[in-house]
């Protein structure tokens, strides 16, 4: 019996030393075999990153070439938070290399999760100041940079980026396909300490492409500046200004008020990021009066020496319309009613004209419809079809009330009185990737002669008794329009708000440039030829000379 205790231990322990066995042959066969890929690829995961290049967006420059807007190589600087062993040390760290907030850098690194954005769109020289500082848990990947050489000019027009980058608003939004790079790939293999043996290729970046814009840098700072003055003078909601080339409709310059800083965009309001020059529409008041007059001369309802005798007043069904400014009966011409803008004359036109064959002219001029100038989210303007015009709506258009426009609008239209009677949709981008795009023609909607005879009447405007007589350019003459037009609301027609508005060509006779100067609810002064007007002779006086334009007075 003894001898048997000892060969059942020897047993037992030769029983269990076999299922040992066997356990680590088939853990062997588990990782070898079954599982040998699955590791493999945790293995290779662990000795390899995958960086991603972006490609830069491309430059918009303007007509001579000089960058709005353009990219550069940058950083994102990112955090994990849970490497991070003394949170408020390390955000004062790097606080002091990005020049940013301590406390909003703290507020990054201490976030809840794995992963955070302490910054983006860093310059490589504060990135590297970073880099340096050999902080666990802080680390930065690849970004790009959006840069404004110019600073903020023009900054409605080209549009915002998101730190995505995508374009968000203006050009940036409406060439984005253009615009916008490819992103490349970058293979970074590591040894079995993480530091790094190789940086191999796998995708180039492809750059985006360059458009360029027609306005011209020099012409579009004296614009923004003008703005800026009416803008501390008048203090409006917002403001608009825009120069076009008169013979090719290329515009030189869009202005708005009040300016925006694309790299803060939390701090601006939706509206003033959007351009007013095409996203704004106001009723365009006695601007329109230039219209009304070229249409009845155009049709044969008046000629340049066609006279009437005007009431103080005039009844249009149950609107009575005033002169703003109160006087006796008078006896004027077609030019005395522009140069002094007679409501009751222009009134007594489109009555003469009849409201049938005056709606069709103001569809003729390009109103009620986009212009078709290359960007986004252009308003169409308001204009009812004349199956809902009312008894009294002859009383209203005549005057520019009754219908809404947008500045870019009221610049095309001006524009055909400028070139001989071409309407003619503005150009804004003269290139898009290295290829032209072409100038349109566009179509006749008045003879040169008529075009000729309004020019020489909106001199009057400029001249002695006219609304906007205070404004000259020595060696020039000039011709152009005052608007004053009360602001609607849905209690009527405010007595209190306005849109002070010009438009206006030079020189008179042979016209280089349309400018239009749009102020909508100034303080104070309020009306077009105190507010608006002297706008327009300041970028004349700009304008002209830097154009090259001979004078001819």
């Amino acid at each position: 019996m003894r001898l048997q205790r000892p060969e059942r231990r020897i047993g037992l322990l030769f029983a269990v030393s076999l299922v040992l066995l066997l356990g680590l042959f088939a853990r062997a066969f588990l990782l070898q075999v079954v599982q040998g890929s699955s590791l493999a690829s945790q293995a290779k995961g662990q000795q390899e990153d995958i960086i991603e290049v972006p490609g830069l967006r491309g430059s918009i420059l303007d007509r001579n070439g000089q960058p709005l807007a353009g990219s550069e190589a940058g950083a994102t600087i990112y955090a994990t938070p849970y490497q991070i062993k003394d949170p408020p040390e390390e955000a004062r760290q790097v606080a002091k290399a990005l020049d940013a907030d301590p406390g909003e850098v703290l507020d990054a690194i201490t976030q809840p999760g794995g992963f955070s954005y302490v910054d983006r769109k860093v310059d490589l020289k504060k990135a590297e100041a970073v880099d340096k500082l050999g902080l666990e848990g802080i680390g930065q990947v690849p970004d790009t940079l959006r840069v404004r050489p110019q600073g903020d000019i023009a900054s409605q027009v080209i549009g915002a980026v998101s730190d995505e980058g995508e374009g968000l608003t203006g050009i940036e939004a409406g060439q984005d396909g253009v615009l916008k790079g490819v992103n490349g790939e970058r293979r970074l293999v590591k040894d079995a300490l993480g530091d790094p043996i190789s940086l191999d290729n796998v995708r180039d970046a492809e750059d985006g492409q360059p458009v360029q814009l027609t306005l011209d840098s020099n012409i579009q700072a004296e614009a923004e500046k003008v703005l800026a003055g009416i803008g501390e003078t008048s203090n409006p909601i917002n403001a608009s200004a825009i120069v076009m080339d008169a013979q090719s409709s290329d515009v030189l310059a869009m202005a708005n008020w009040p300016p925006v800083d694309l790299d803060n965009l939390s701090q601006a309001k939706p509206e003033d990021l959007l351009n007013t020059g095409t996203s704004y529409t106001y009723e365009p008041g006695s601007t329109f009066k230039a219209i009304t007059v070229a249409s009845a001369l155009e049709t044969g309802t008046v000629t340049p020496s066609s006279t009437f005798t005007l009431a103080p007043s005039i009844q249009v069904f149950d609107r009575v319309i005033e002169e703003s400014h109160p006087r006796g009966t008078v006896t004027l011409d077609v030019g005395d009613i522009l140069a002094q803008s007679s409501n009751v004359g222009a009134v007594t036109i489109g009555l003469e004209m009849g409201a049938t064959k005056f709606s069709r002219w103001i569809g003729r001029f390009g109103f009620g419809k986009p212009t078709g100038i290359d960007y986004p989210g252009e308003e169409q303007g308001i204009v009812l079809p004349y199956s809902d015009w009312s008894g009294s709506t002859i009383g209203n258009v005549p005057i520019g009330q009754g219908l809404a426009v947008t500045p870019i609008q009221m610049v095309q239209a001006y524009g055909a009185l400028a070139n001989g009677g071409i309407l003619r949709p503005p150009r804004l981008i003269e290139k898009i990737g290295g290829e032209e795009v072409p100038e349109q023609k566009g179509h006749r909607i008045i003879g040169p002669e008529v075009a000729s005879e309004v020019r020489d009447m909106l001199k009057g405007v400029l001249a002695p008794g006219g609304t906007a007589s205070e404004v000259s350019v020595p060696g020039y003459s000039l011709a152009g329009k005052t608007g004053t037009a009360q602001v609607a609301t849905k209690y009527g027609y405010s007595d209190t708000k306005y849109v002070a508005s010009f438009v206006g060509l030079a020189p008179a006779d042979n016209p280089r440039i349309v400018v239009s100067i749009m102020v909508n609810q100034p303080q104070g002064a309020h009306t077009g030829g105190e507010v608006a007007a002297p706008g327009f002779g300041e970028l004349a006086a700009f304008a002209l000379p830097y154009l090259g334009v001979p004078t001819d007075q």
